[in-house]
């Protein structure tokens, strides 16, 4: 007979590393994370007749204004087996924190799910996203020649142009983080969008990077720290969460070695994808006609990352489980004002 349980942070992430669809966002670090900037984070895992756990997910919290209770979330899981008593303890989870209504984020589709219909699980569609629903997935198969040849000429001549200017490119030290978070702020000013505070990139690369999922690696030049990306890895993907280049020396194209540094570190790793996590929601088609023309909110990203000889895919999206109609119409109505 299955049961319920709670599972440790060492039970719950030794199920997610042997899941074929093991994403860092299902990591025990990643709700540790999340907890220290505004979420409570709680797991529910289903064990079989041996005691194994067969199925989970790791759910977080945020509180709605205005005392509207919380809005549970469930990003990239759950993992397993997705039957009903998996469901009824997500739901008795959610219920507990008096969550107004659950949203899901289901993640990308593999070919064994891609019929996946979260409808028949009492979800409704949603247009509000948490993470970006489409991306780019480059293929690590082949050699380094084999990726190299997948992607556009331009990209191909700026990574060779990034390895002849004595740039270095090498794995950050704790004492480099303040390169790092120095040059978030640069960027997202640069760029005109909203990075996180200093001490969360921080928090990440302690909870990651010493336990061998996740790398700061940095680009520098004569002194000057010139480009960095935090990378992480978790069974055959890796995800490319946080970039940041500086103002000086551009010509150098550092940003394009630090990212093939980055995607090497991640085929070291065992990893057959890496995911550029983040491109405008819009099909290949309008990508490409108005990438040259439009710099708002990811379309800023797209021109670089497009260039990398990646597929362009679309998750499942966002879904929500309603519990209270009457707080979720309202938390609706909120969102629309604010727009």
């Amino acid at each position: 007979m299955n049961t319920s349980l709670t599972p440790s942070p060492d039970q719950w992430d030794s199920f997610v590393s042997g899941q074929p669809r093991a994403h860092v966002l299902q990591q025990s670090a990643w709700g540790t994370l999340k907890s220290r900037y505004g979420w409570d984070c709680e797991r529910v895992a289903i064990t079989g007749e041996s005691g194994q756990i067969v199925s989970g997910a790791q759910l977080l919290f945020r509180r709605l204004p205005l005392g509207l209770g919380t809005m549970a979330y469930l990003p990239m899981g759950p993992l397993g087996i997705l039957d009903a008593a998996l469901w009824h303890a997500i739901h008795a989870t959610a219920r507990r924190h008096r969550a107004a209504f659950l949203k899901w984020e289901p993640g990308l589709a593999r070919d064994d799910d891609a019929l996946l219909d979260p409808r028949v699980f009492g979800f409704r569609p949603s247009q509000q996203t948490i993470q970006p629903p489409r991306t780019i997935l480059i293929d690590l198969s082949g050699s380094d020649d084999a990726i190299l040849a997948r992607m556009n000429q331009g990209t191909r001549r700026k990574i060779r142009q990034s390895q002849k200017n004595d740039i270095l490119y090498q794995e950050a030290a704790p004492a480099d983080l303040p390169l790092f978070t120095g040059m978030m702020q640069t960027t997202g000013t640069r760029n005109a969008f909203g990075v996180h505070e200093p001490d969360y990139y921080t928090a990440a690369y302690e909870l990651f990077v010493p336990q061998g999922h996740a790398a700061l690696i940095l680009a520098t030049h004569e002194g000057d720290p010139l480009a960095g990306i935090m990378v992480f890895a978790l069974g055959s993907s890796a995800w490319y969460l946080y970039g940041a280049s500086s103002d000086t020396k551009r010509n150098l194209m550092a940003a394009y070695g630090v990212q093939w540094a980055a995607i090497q570190w991640a085929k070291a790793k065992g990893c057959r994808w890496y995911d550029m996590w983040g491109i405008p929601d819009a099909d290949e088609a309008a990508l490409e006609a108005q990438f040259e023309s439009r710099s708002d909110g990811l379309w800023g990203v797209y021109g670089f990352k497009r260039g990398w000889g990646g597929q362009v895919v679309r998750s499942l999206g966002a879904w929500d489980h309603v519990y209270n109609p009457l707080l979720y119409t309202a938390y609706q109505l909120a969102l629309r004002v604010r727009r």
